[in-house]
Protein backbone atom coordinates (compact mmCIF):
# COMPACT_ATOMS: atom_id res chain seq x y z
CA UNK A 1 0.00 0.00 0.00
CA UNK A 2 1.57 3.26 -1.17
CA UNK A 3 0.71 6.89 -0.63
CA UNK A 4 -1.47 8.17 -3.52
CA UNK A 5 -2.17 4.56 -4.49
CA UNK A 6 -5.80 3.68 -5.31
CA UNK A 7 -7.23 0.51 -3.72
CA UNK A 8 -10.54 -1.22 -3.02
CA UNK A 9 -11.59 -1.61 0.63
CA UNK A 10 -14.32 -3.36 2.61
CA UNK A 11 -15.47 -1.09 5.45
CA UNK A 12 -15.73 -3.08 8.70
CA UNK A 13 -16.24 -0.45 11.41
CA UNK A 14 -16.64 3.29 11.98
CA UNK A 15 -15.15 5.88 14.34
CA UNK A 16 -15.92 9.51 15.04
CA UNK A 17 -15.79 11.77 13.07
CA UNK A 18 -17.56 9.68 10.41
CA UNK A 19 -14.48 7.70 9.41
CA UNK A 20 -15.13 4.23 8.03
CA UNK A 21 -12.45 1.69 8.94
CA UNK A 22 -11.03 -0.98 6.66
CA UNK A 23 -8.09 -3.30 7.25
CA UNK A 24 -5.52 -3.60 4.48
CA UNK A 25 -2.14 -5.32 4.79
CA UNK A 26 -2.75 -5.62 8.55
CA UNK A 27 -3.14 -1.88 8.89
CA UNK A 28 -6.23 0.21 9.74
CA UNK A 29 -7.30 2.51 6.94
CA UNK A 30 -9.61 5.43 7.83
CA UNK A 31 -11.91 6.65 5.04
CA UNK A 32 -14.18 9.61 5.80
CA UNK A 33 -17.79 9.22 4.68
CA UNK A 34 -17.65 5.43 4.30
CA UNK A 35 -19.86 3.21 6.49
CA UNK A 36 -19.64 -0.41 7.64
CA UNK A 37 -20.75 -2.87 4.96
CA UNK A 38 -19.70 -0.77 1.98
CA UNK A 39 -17.08 -1.79 -0.54
CA UNK A 40 -15.32 1.36 -1.74
CA UNK A 41 -12.43 2.65 -3.80
CA UNK A 42 -10.18 5.18 -2.07
CA UNK A 43 -6.88 6.96 -2.63
CA UNK A 44 -4.32 6.74 0.18
CA UNK A 45 -3.56 10.29 1.34
CA UNK A 46 -1.56 9.52 4.48
CA UNK A 47 0.46 6.49 5.48
CA UNK A 48 1.87 5.95 8.96
CA UNK A 49 3.40 3.00 10.76
CA UNK A 50 0.16 1.89 12.42
CA UNK A 51 -2.56 3.34 10.20
CA UNK A 52 -3.38 5.03 6.91
CA UNK A 53 -5.98 7.52 5.71
CA UNK A 54 -7.80 7.41 2.41
CA UNK A 55 -10.04 9.69 0.37
CA UNK A 56 -13.29 8.11 -0.79
CA UNK A 57 -13.48 8.02 -4.59
CA UNK A 58 -16.30 5.61 -5.37
CA UNK A 59 -18.77 3.29 -3.67
CA UNK A 60 -18.54 -0.07 -5.44
CA UNK A 61 -21.15 -1.86 -3.32
CA UNK A 62 -23.53 -0.03 -1.00
CA UNK A 63 -25.10 -1.34 2.18
CA UNK A 64 -28.45 -3.13 2.17
CA UNK A 65 -31.19 -0.62 2.84
CA UNK A 66 -29.39 2.32 1.21
CA UNK A 67 -31.84 4.98 0.05
CA UNK A 68 -31.83 7.25 -2.97
CA UNK A 69 -30.32 10.62 -1.98
CA UNK A 70 -32.88 13.41 -2.29
CA UNK A 71 -30.31 15.96 -3.49
CA UNK A 72 -29.25 15.76 -7.16
CA UNK A 73 -25.80 17.09 -6.22
CA UNK A 74 -25.08 14.45 -3.57
CA UNK A 75 -21.76 12.77 -4.29
CA UNK A 76 -20.47 15.80 -6.18
CA UNK A 77 -21.02 18.43 -3.46
CA UNK A 78 -18.64 18.35 -0.50
CA UNK A 79 -21.37 19.21 2.01
CA UNK A 80 -23.43 16.13 2.97
CA UNK A 81 -22.00 12.64 3.38
CA UNK A 82 -24.91 10.54 4.67
CA UNK A 83 -27.89 11.17 2.38
CA UNK A 84 -27.77 7.57 1.15
CA UNK A 85 -28.79 6.46 4.68
CA UNK A 86 -32.26 6.68 6.15
CA UNK A 87 -32.37 9.19 9.00
CA UNK A 88 -32.92 6.36 11.46
CA UNK A 89 -29.71 4.69 10.26
CA UNK A 90 -27.83 7.99 10.46
CA UNK A 91 -28.83 8.31 14.12
CA UNK A 92 -27.73 4.75 14.88
CA UNK A 93 -24.31 5.39 13.34
CA UNK A 94 -23.80 8.60 15.29
CA UNK A 95 -24.94 6.97 18.52
CA UNK A 96 -22.49 4.10 18.01
CA UNK A 97 -19.57 6.47 17.38
CA UNK A 98 -20.22 8.44 20.59
CA UNK A 99 -20.75 5.39 22.78
CA UNK A 100 -17.62 3.73 21.37
CA UNK A 101 -15.60 6.79 22.45
CA UNK A 102 -17.00 6.53 26.00
CA UNK A 103 -16.21 2.81 26.09
CA UNK A 104 -12.68 3.31 24.75
CA UNK A 105 -12.09 6.01 27.39
CA UNK A 106 -13.28 3.65 30.15
CA UNK A 107 -16.20 5.91 31.12
CA UNK A 108 -19.11 3.82 32.39
CA UNK A 109 -21.79 3.63 35.07
CA UNK A 110 -23.81 6.55 33.70
CA UNK A 111 -27.44 6.59 32.61
CA UNK A 112 -27.49 6.73 28.82
CA UNK A 113 -30.67 8.46 27.65
CA UNK A 114 -30.46 7.80 23.91
CA UNK A 115 -30.13 10.01 20.88
CA UNK A 116 -32.59 12.75 19.92
CA UNK A 117 -33.02 13.42 16.22
CA UNK A 118 -33.43 16.79 14.57
CA UNK A 119 -37.10 17.80 14.21
CA UNK A 120 -36.29 18.48 10.53
CA UNK A 121 -33.95 16.02 8.77
CA UNK A 122 -33.98 18.36 5.75
CA UNK A 123 -34.28 22.15 5.35
CA UNK A 124 -32.94 22.60 8.87
CA UNK A 125 -30.05 25.06 8.39
CA UNK A 126 -30.59 28.71 9.30
CA UNK A 127 -27.29 29.96 7.88
CA UNK A 128 -25.25 29.36 4.72
CA UNK A 129 -22.00 30.85 3.49
CA UNK A 130 -21.76 30.29 -0.26
CA UNK A 131 -18.64 30.90 -2.37
CA UNK A 132 -18.36 32.36 -5.86
CA UNK A 133 -16.11 30.41 -8.25
CA UNK A 134 -16.29 27.92 -11.08
CA UNK A 135 -16.58 24.18 -11.32
CA UNK A 136 -14.01 23.91 -14.07
CA UNK A 137 -11.15 26.31 -14.70
CA UNK A 138 -12.40 29.40 -16.55
CA UNK A 139 -15.86 27.86 -16.72
CA UNK A 140 -19.25 29.42 -16.04
CA UNK A 141 -19.61 31.35 -12.77
CA UNK A 142 -20.90 29.17 -9.94
CA UNK A 143 -22.11 29.94 -6.44
CA UNK A 144 -22.37 27.34 -3.72
CA UNK A 145 -20.18 24.89 -1.84
CA UNK A 146 -16.84 23.28 -2.58
CA UNK A 147 -17.04 20.23 -4.80
CA UNK A 148 -16.18 16.91 -3.17
CA UNK A 149 -12.43 16.21 -2.98
CA UNK A 150 -11.62 19.66 -4.38
CA UNK A 151 -10.03 22.70 -2.77
CA UNK A 152 -10.98 25.17 -5.49
CA UNK A 153 -13.92 23.90 -7.57
CA UNK A 154 -17.29 25.36 -6.54
CA UNK A 155 -20.49 23.49 -7.34
CA UNK A 156 -23.70 25.45 -7.86
CA UNK A 157 -25.98 24.35 -5.00
CA UNK A 158 -29.35 25.83 -5.90
CA UNK A 159 -31.04 22.46 -5.24
CA UNK A 160 -29.62 22.02 -1.73
CA UNK A 161 -31.91 19.99 0.55
CA UNK A 162 -30.57 20.99 3.97
CA UNK A 163 -31.88 24.54 3.46
CA UNK A 164 -35.37 25.68 2.51
CA UNK A 165 -36.51 27.09 -0.81
CA UNK A 166 -35.84 30.72 0.18
CA UNK A 167 -32.10 30.00 0.31
CA UNK A 168 -32.16 28.34 -3.11
CA UNK A 169 -34.15 31.16 -4.69
CA UNK A 170 -31.73 33.74 -3.32
CA UNK A 171 -28.71 31.80 -4.60
CA UNK A 172 -30.24 31.28 -8.04
CA UNK A 173 -31.17 34.96 -8.36
CA UNK A 174 -27.69 36.14 -7.35
CA UNK A 175 -25.66 33.76 -9.52
CA UNK A 176 -27.88 34.36 -12.60
CA UNK A 177 -27.51 38.11 -12.23
CA UNK A 178 -23.73 38.10 -11.84
CA UNK A 179 -23.29 35.64 -14.72
CA UNK A 180 -24.92 38.25 -16.94
CA UNK A 181 -22.63 40.98 -15.59
CA UNK A 182 -19.52 38.85 -16.14
CA UNK A 183 -17.80 40.17 -13.03
CA UNK A 184 -14.65 38.31 -11.87
CA UNK A 185 -14.83 36.14 -8.78
CA UNK A 186 -12.10 36.42 -6.16
CA UNK A 187 -9.14 34.10 -6.69
CA UNK A 188 -7.54 33.30 -3.37
CA UNK A 189 -4.07 32.48 -4.69
CA UNK A 190 -3.86 35.63 -6.83
CA UNK A 191 -5.68 37.87 -4.33
CA UNK A 192 -7.63 39.38 -7.18
CA UNK A 193 -11.27 39.56 -8.21
CA UNK A 194 -14.53 41.06 -6.96
CA UNK A 195 -17.19 38.48 -6.02
CA UNK A 196 -16.39 36.50 -2.87
CA UNK A 197 -19.37 35.10 -0.99
CA UNK A 198 -23.11 35.12 -0.46
CA UNK A 199 -24.20 35.00 3.18
CA UNK A 200 -27.81 34.03 3.94
CA UNK A 201 -29.39 33.77 7.38
CA UNK A 202 -33.01 32.84 8.02
CA UNK A 203 -34.55 32.53 11.46
CA UNK A 204 -36.55 29.28 11.35
CA UNK A 205 -39.07 30.26 14.02
CA UNK A 206 -39.72 33.87 12.96
CA UNK A 207 -39.02 33.51 9.21
CA UNK A 208 -36.84 36.64 9.11
CA UNK A 209 -34.19 36.70 6.35
CA UNK A 210 -30.86 38.54 6.12
CA UNK A 211 -28.75 38.55 2.93
CA UNK A 212 -25.12 39.62 2.62
CA UNK A 213 -23.30 39.99 -0.72
CA UNK A 214 -19.58 39.78 0.05
CA UNK A 215 -17.13 41.40 -2.37
CA UNK A 216 -13.70 43.00 -2.38
CA UNK A 217 -13.25 46.72 -2.95
CA UNK A 218 -11.33 46.06 -6.17
CA UNK A 219 -14.27 47.20 -8.34
CA UNK A 220 -16.73 50.03 -7.88
CA UNK A 221 -19.95 48.29 -8.92
CA UNK A 222 -23.49 49.55 -8.33
CA UNK A 223 -25.47 46.83 -6.52
CA UNK A 224 -28.82 48.61 -6.69
CA UNK A 225 -30.16 46.37 -9.48
CA UNK A 226 -29.48 43.08 -7.62
CA UNK A 227 -30.73 44.77 -4.44
CA UNK A 228 -34.05 45.39 -6.19
CA UNK A 229 -34.22 41.86 -7.62
CA UNK A 230 -33.69 40.33 -4.18
CA UNK A 231 -36.43 42.50 -2.68
CA UNK A 232 -38.90 41.29 -5.32
CA UNK A 233 -38.55 37.53 -4.67
CA UNK A 234 -41.74 35.86 -3.40
CA UNK A 235 -40.25 34.58 -0.14
CA UNK A 236 -41.94 32.17 2.21
CA UNK A 237 -40.20 34.06 4.99
CA UNK A 238 -39.83 37.83 5.55
CA UNK A 239 -36.87 39.70 4.06
CA UNK A 240 -35.49 42.06 6.72
CA UNK A 241 -32.16 43.19 5.34
CA UNK A 242 -29.73 43.17 2.41
CA UNK A 243 -26.10 44.05 3.07
CA UNK A 244 -23.01 44.75 1.00
CA UNK A 245 -20.10 43.31 2.96
CA UNK A 246 -16.62 44.37 1.84
CA UNK A 247 -13.86 41.86 2.60
CA UNK A 248 -10.32 42.61 1.44
CA UNK A 249 -8.72 40.02 3.71
CA UNK A 250 -6.30 37.52 2.20
CA UNK A 251 -7.69 34.49 4.04
CA UNK A 252 -10.39 32.34 2.46
CA UNK A 253 -13.00 33.15 5.08
CA UNK A 254 -16.14 35.27 5.34
CA UNK A 255 -15.41 38.45 7.30
CA UNK A 256 -16.08 42.18 7.04
CA UNK A 257 -13.90 45.25 6.68
CA UNK A 258 -17.01 47.33 6.07
CA UNK A 259 -20.78 46.72 5.93
CA UNK A 260 -23.20 48.87 3.95
CA UNK A 261 -26.95 48.39 4.42
CA UNK A 262 -28.62 48.26 1.00
CA UNK A 263 -32.09 47.53 2.36
CA UNK A 264 -33.77 47.24 5.75
CA UNK A 265 -31.57 46.50 8.74
CA UNK A 266 -28.40 44.57 9.55
CA UNK A 267 -29.89 41.92 11.83
CA UNK A 268 -32.77 39.50 12.25
CA UNK A 269 -34.60 38.19 15.32
CA UNK A 270 -34.91 34.50 16.15
CA UNK A 271 -36.97 33.00 18.97
CA UNK A 272 -35.92 29.94 20.98
CA UNK A 273 -37.91 28.48 23.87
CA UNK A 274 -39.75 31.76 24.52
CA UNK A 275 -36.68 34.02 24.31
CA UNK A 276 -35.70 36.41 21.51
CA UNK A 277 -32.19 36.60 20.03
CA UNK A 278 -30.78 39.30 17.78
CA UNK A 279 -28.63 37.77 15.03
CA UNK A 280 -26.23 39.96 13.04
CA UNK A 281 -24.31 38.77 9.94
CA UNK A 282 -21.48 37.23 11.94
CA UNK A 283 -23.20 36.30 15.21
CA UNK A 284 -22.50 32.80 16.49
CA UNK A 285 -25.81 30.97 16.64
CA UNK A 286 -26.61 27.29 16.35
CA UNK A 287 -27.25 26.52 12.68
CA UNK A 288 -30.30 24.36 13.45
CA UNK A 289 -32.82 26.44 15.42
CA UNK A 290 -35.33 23.68 16.10
CA UNK A 291 -32.55 21.23 16.95
CA UNK A 292 -31.06 23.84 19.29
CA UNK A 293 -34.33 23.95 21.20
CA UNK A 294 -33.99 20.23 21.87
CA UNK A 295 -30.31 20.57 22.83
CA UNK A 296 -30.89 23.50 25.18
CA UNK A 297 -33.96 21.85 26.71
CA UNK A 298 -31.76 18.86 27.51
CA UNK A 299 -29.12 21.12 29.08
CA UNK A 300 -31.79 22.83 31.24
CA UNK A 301 -33.21 19.46 32.27
CA UNK A 302 -29.73 18.32 33.33
CA UNK A 303 -29.12 21.58 35.20
CA UNK A 304 -32.31 21.03 37.20
CA UNK A 305 -33.65 23.45 39.77
CA UNK A 306 -31.24 26.37 39.77
CA UNK A 307 -33.20 28.58 42.15
CA UNK A 308 -30.92 30.43 44.59
CA UNK A 309 -27.89 29.18 42.64
CA UNK A 310 -25.06 31.02 40.93
CA UNK A 311 -24.43 29.50 37.50
CA UNK A 312 -21.26 29.97 35.44
CA UNK A 313 -21.83 29.72 31.68
CA UNK A 314 -18.33 29.23 30.25
CA UNK A 315 -17.79 29.69 26.50
CA UNK A 316 -21.22 31.31 26.50
CA UNK A 317 -21.23 32.67 22.93
CA UNK A 318 -24.23 34.98 22.58
CA UNK A 319 -25.51 33.78 25.96
CA UNK A 320 -28.30 31.50 24.79
CA UNK A 321 -27.95 28.79 27.45
CA UNK A 322 -27.19 31.28 30.21
CA UNK A 323 -30.31 33.30 29.50
CA UNK A 324 -32.42 30.15 29.53
CA UNK A 325 -30.90 29.23 32.91
CA UNK A 326 -31.51 32.76 34.23
CA UNK A 327 -35.25 32.20 34.51
CA UNK A 328 -34.68 30.01 37.57
CA UNK A 329 -31.14 30.88 38.72
CA UNK A 330 -30.21 33.52 41.27
CA UNK A 331 -27.35 34.72 39.10
CA UNK A 332 -25.69 33.76 35.80
CA UNK A 333 -22.16 34.77 34.79
CA UNK A 334 -21.20 34.12 31.19
CA UNK A 335 -17.66 34.29 29.78
CA UNK A 336 -16.77 34.36 26.08
CA UNK A 337 -13.58 35.19 24.17
CA UNK A 338 -15.25 36.96 21.24
CA UNK A 339 -16.20 40.52 22.21
CA UNK A 340 -18.89 40.83 19.52
CA UNK A 341 -20.61 37.74 20.93
CA UNK A 342 -20.59 39.22 24.43
CA UNK A 343 -22.09 42.48 23.18
CA UNK A 344 -24.79 40.43 21.45
CA UNK A 345 -25.38 38.49 24.68
CA UNK A 346 -25.89 41.75 26.57
CA UNK A 347 -28.27 43.04 23.89
CA UNK A 348 -30.22 39.79 23.97
CA UNK A 349 -30.50 39.85 27.75
CA UNK A 350 -31.90 43.38 27.53
CA UNK A 351 -34.24 42.31 24.72
CA UNK A 352 -35.59 39.56 27.01
CA UNK A 353 -35.74 41.75 30.13
CA UNK A 354 -33.24 39.52 31.92
CA UNK A 355 -31.38 41.36 34.68
CA UNK A 356 -29.59 38.57 36.55
CA UNK A 357 -27.06 37.76 33.79
CA UNK A 358 -23.56 39.23 33.60
CA UNK A 359 -21.50 38.62 30.45
CA UNK A 360 -17.73 39.13 30.39
CA UNK A 361 -15.50 39.28 27.32
CA UNK A 362 -12.11 37.58 27.56
CA UNK A 363 -10.21 34.31 27.49
CA UNK A 364 -12.09 31.88 29.74
CA UNK A 365 -8.77 30.55 31.10
CA UNK A 366 -7.84 34.07 32.27
CA UNK A 367 -11.18 35.65 33.24
CA UNK A 368 -12.13 32.68 35.37
CA UNK A 369 -9.17 33.45 37.68
CA UNK A 370 -10.49 36.95 38.40
CA UNK A 371 -14.06 36.11 39.43
CA UNK A 372 -15.11 36.76 42.99
CA UNK A 373 -18.28 34.64 42.82
CA UNK A 374 -18.24 30.91 43.38
CA UNK A 375 -20.52 28.75 41.21
CA UNK A 376 -23.11 26.29 42.43
CA UNK A 377 -23.28 24.91 38.89
CA UNK A 378 -21.11 25.26 35.79
CA UNK A 379 -22.23 24.98 32.16
CA UNK A 380 -19.42 24.13 29.76
CA UNK A 381 -20.04 24.60 26.02
CA UNK A 382 -16.53 24.84 24.56
CA UNK A 383 -15.43 24.93 20.91
CA UNK A 384 -14.22 21.75 19.18
CA UNK A 385 -10.79 21.65 20.91
CA UNK A 386 -12.55 21.29 24.28
CA UNK A 387 -11.86 23.09 27.56
CA UNK A 388 -8.47 24.80 27.73
CA UNK A 389 -6.26 23.05 30.36
CA UNK A 390 -5.82 26.30 32.33
CA UNK A 391 -9.57 26.85 32.39
CA UNK A 392 -10.13 23.22 33.40
CA UNK A 393 -7.83 23.70 36.39
CA UNK A 394 -10.04 26.49 37.71
CA UNK A 395 -13.24 24.62 36.88
CA UNK A 396 -11.98 21.86 39.15
CA UNK A 397 -10.86 24.28 41.90
CA UNK A 398 -14.32 25.88 41.99
CA UNK A 399 -15.56 22.50 43.25
CA UNK A 400 -19.08 23.11 41.86
CA UNK A 401 -21.53 20.37 42.85
CA UNK A 402 -22.93 20.18 39.30
CA UNK A 403 -21.41 20.50 35.82
CA UNK A 404 -23.40 20.35 32.58
CA UNK A 405 -21.07 19.78 29.62
CA UNK A 406 -22.45 20.46 26.13
CA UNK A 407 -20.06 19.25 23.44
CA UNK A 408 -19.89 19.48 19.65
CA UNK A 409 -16.88 17.13 19.62
CA UNK A 410 -17.25 13.84 21.53
CA UNK A 411 -13.52 13.13 21.09
CA UNK A 412 -12.40 16.11 23.17
CA UNK A 413 -15.43 15.59 25.43
CA UNK A 414 -14.27 12.19 26.67
CA UNK A 415 -10.74 13.57 27.20
CA UNK A 416 -12.13 16.37 29.38
CA UNK A 417 -14.45 13.97 31.22
CA UNK A 418 -11.42 11.83 32.06
CA UNK A 419 -9.79 14.85 33.74
CA UNK A 420 -12.95 15.67 35.69
CA UNK A 421 -13.45 12.05 36.77
CA UNK A 422 -9.86 11.91 38.06
CA UNK A 423 -10.68 14.94 40.24
CA UNK A 424 -13.73 13.43 41.86
CA UNK A 425 -16.57 14.06 39.43
CA UNK A 426 -19.00 11.34 38.39
CA UNK A 427 -20.72 11.13 35.00
CA UNK A 428 -24.40 10.69 35.84
CA UNK A 429 -26.39 11.20 32.61
CA UNK A 430 -25.53 11.29 28.89
CA UNK A 431 -27.78 12.22 25.97
CA UNK A 432 -26.82 12.63 22.30
CA UNK A 433 -28.58 15.31 20.21
CA UNK A 434 -28.31 15.37 16.42
CA UNK A 435 -28.20 18.91 15.08
CA UNK A 436 -26.63 18.14 11.73
CA UNK A 437 -28.52 15.53 9.63
CA UNK A 438 -26.71 14.15 6.57
CA UNK A 439 -23.32 15.10 8.08
CA UNK A 440 -20.99 13.35 10.52
CA UNK A 441 -21.36 15.93 13.32
CA UNK A 442 -23.34 15.52 16.52
CA UNK A 443 -23.82 17.19 19.94
CA UNK A 444 -23.56 15.43 23.30
CA UNK A 445 -24.92 16.61 26.65
CA UNK A 446 -23.45 15.26 29.89
CA UNK A 447 -24.40 15.78 33.54
CA UNK A 448 -21.67 15.38 36.18
CA UNK A 449 -21.84 15.68 39.95
CA UNK A 450 -19.11 15.96 42.58
CA UNK A 451 -18.73 13.01 44.89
Amino acid sequence: MKKNGVYDFLIEDIEFPAEGIAVHENKKVYIKGAVPGQKVTARITKKREKYAKGKLLQVLENIPGAVQPSCPDFGNCGGCIYQFLSYEDQLKLKEKQVLDLFKKAGISGFKYEGIIGSPEPFEYRNKMEYTFGDLEKDGELTLGLHAKNSSFSIINTDNCKIVDEDFNMILSTVVTYFREKKLPYYRVMKHSGYLRNLLVRKAKNTGEILIGIVTTSQLDFDLEEINSKLQNIAYKGKLKGILHIINDGLADMVRADKIDVLFGKDYIIEELLGLKFKISPFSFFQTNSKGAERLYSTAMEFLGDASNKTVFDLYCGTGTIGQLAASSAKKVIGIELIEEAVEAAKENAELNNISNCTFIAGDVAKVITELQDKPDAIILDPPRPGVHPNAMRYVIEFNAPTIVYVSCNPKTLVDDLGVLIAKGYVVERVKVVDMFPSTGHVETCVLLYKK
